[in-house]
């Protein structure tokens, strides 16, 4: 017969071979649900400032600001096995030297976590929930005023106007005024419980039943010139509209 340490190994063998084929089959299932990911982008305003963009920055240089508007439907990059999703906002413009590759720069992230992620079921959670039963009143209440229904985006679903950047442009040349074809571009992480990595796919390509981003892309545009006003002074000029008073909060679930 065997001895109890044998018998323990074989099941715990047994159960790592069952989850790792498992894992597998999960990680393989996804690529027959299909994705048809699509976005429009503008750009609202631009502007570039001299100074120094952040506390710590030794000398001044110039900096942009750029708002936009996004408005994406991602929602088919979800599905059982995403855990959540990283998407960014990338600002793309000729290098100083022709012979370098374009200067991109993040000018806007965010983690949009799936449902699953937001009220994961674990043991904890099971254990808190039996233990502390939500809590019931035999008292009469008073009827409460309806409140306004609010509207829940799924996972995936981007609305942005006139959104702020989270991050500042800068340039390794200190210069980014009159800066020619400059576009903004959307892009993602899908990061699933297990399997690899899956990164934007350029409109017009694929891979199965997945397709590339449908737009995503904005129009070209040109950095404005500085305007310099007068010595020992922040020079800045922008473009677009002017920036109102109030404004308006991305939403983003």
């Amino acid at each position: 017969m065997h001895s109890a340490l044998v018998r323990v190994q074989n099941v715990f063998g047994f159960f790592t071979t069952v989850a790792f084929v498992t894992a597998i089959v999960v990680a393989l299932s996804v690529t027959v649900i299909p994705q048809t990911p699509s976005a429009s982008m503008e750009v609202r305003n631009v502007q570039v400032v001299k100074g120094r963009p952040h506390y710590h920055s030794p000398k001044k240089e110039e900096y942009a600001h750029i708002r936009f508007d996004l408005d994406a439907d991602l929602t088919s990059l979800f599905n059982w096995n995403t855990k959540q999703l990283f998407v960014w906002i990338t600002a793309t413009y000729p290098s100083k030297t022709a012979s370098e590759p374009p200067s991109q720069a993040v000018i806007w992230d965010a983690i949009i976590n799936s449902e699953s992620q937001k009220n994961p079921i674990t043991p904890f959670t099971v254990y808190s929930n039996y233990m502390n039963p939500p809590k019931t009143s035999t008292r009469a209440r008073k009827p409460s005023k309806p409140k306004k229904q609010e509207i829940e985006l799924a996972p995936g679903l981007l609305q942005l106007k006139n959104s702020k950047p989270k991050y500042q442009i800068t340039d390794i040349s200190g210069q980014l005024s009159s800066t020619s074809n400059v576009t903004l571009e959307l892009g993602w992480n899908v990061q699933p419980w297990v399997g690899a990595l899956t990164w934007t796919m350029p409109e017009g390509k694929g891979w199965g039943r997945w397709k590339g981003i449908k737009g995503g892309r904005s129009k070209a545009f040109d950095m404005p010139a500085l305007k310099v006003k007068g010595v020992n002074q922040e020079a800045v000029k922008g473009s677009g509209k002017p920036d109102k008073a109030a404004e308006a909060s991305p939403i983003v679930k």
